[in-house]
């Protein structure tokens, strides 16, 4: 998958002027844009809409400092309608605009090209299995959070709060299925997985018995679910967890991800510093992926 993803990488430097066919990379990676958009952004540490536009305004960048073509000309080649929308962007990236950057000679920002490779990073192997569900319920609270990738996320300790202790341990009790007791779910996450974006979040236990007064519930199709199991630290051992599921696991087996909320589980220690835990995310196999 790895060579497929430098593929991809190639073609978005032969289209650098064209918009983004994210469609058309994704089958060059041979997996879904969804699952493609995805991927990217975990392992590159930034949307792919951002590190394309950061790609055009580097190469774009190179030539406003040559000289050779009219600021126009180099707006229209890296698809830009207008000089002033080209200039915007310009200035956006490089702190300069281009008609200053090409009189003073100012320095100007660069995004190298991206390439994938193994490295000895996958050297740790990760827990997992594969498990088919039916449809199932969640029945609980939801809401919307801000995405945080490391640390506490404020929001959702409120939220949790908010619902009170016994509300919650008379939600475990419903619990009837795996993942058991309560589970947190996140769905509806941007492309991108960029920090500060609102996702859905809900908080609650997966089982076939009735909502009680005031709670709500949630029904998810079924299908396949990668499992992961992690153990230390929280919740950075957590966090973790997430950011190597989708930088080593997916690259490395012949799933990707499909739409559907992704669950958590965690079982905190006594002083709240260590936890067991539990990822679930909705997959499909890719058939002849290793082919």
């Amino acid at each position: 998958m790895l060579e497929q993803l430098n593929e991809a990488m190639e073609d978005i430097e032969r289209h650098l002027g064209e918009r983004t066919d994210a469609a058309r990379l994704a089958r060059i990676a041979v997996t879904s844009e969804y699952h493609f958009r995805r991927m990217f952004s975990a392992l590159a540490g930034l949307p792919l809409s951002e590190y394309v536009r950061r790609r055009r305004l580097t190469v774009a960048g190179a030539e406003v400092l040559a000289g050779e073509r009219t600021l126009l000309d180099i707006a229209v080649r890296y698809g830009y309608g207008s000089a002033e929308a080209f200039a915007r962007a310009f200035r956006a990236m490089h702190g300069v605009g281009p008609g200053e950057a090409r009189r003073t000679g100012a320095a100007l920002q660069s995004q190298p090209r991206l390439s994938f490779r193994l490295t000895v990073e996958g050297s740790s192997s990760m827990r997992y299995r594969i498990v088919e569900k039916d449809a199932f319920r969640m029945v609980g609270r939801g809401t919307q959070v801000p995405l945080v990738h490391e640390g506490m996320n404020p929001a959702i300790v409120a939220f949790v709060r908010s619902i009170g202790r016994e509300t919650l341990d008379r939600l475990a009790e419903l619990s009837d299925q795996e993942p058991e007791g309560i589970v947190a779910a996140v769905d509806k996450l941007s492309a991108g997985r960029e920090e500060g974006t609102e996702i859905d979040y809900f908080h609650g236990v997966l089982t076939h018995a009735d909502a009680p007064e005031g709670m709500e519930t949630r029904t998810v199709a079924g299908g396949s679910w990668a499992v992961f199991e992690s153990s230390g630290a929280f919740p950075e051992a957590v966090q973790y967890l997430w950011r190597d599921i989708f930088t080593q696991w997916f690259p490395a087996n012949p799933y990707r991800s499909r739409p559907g909320p992704e669950l958590s589980w965690t079982k905190l220690s006594a002083d709240g510093k260590e936890a067991d835990a539990q990822v679930w995310i909705p997959v499909e196999h890719i058939p002849d992926a290793l082919a």
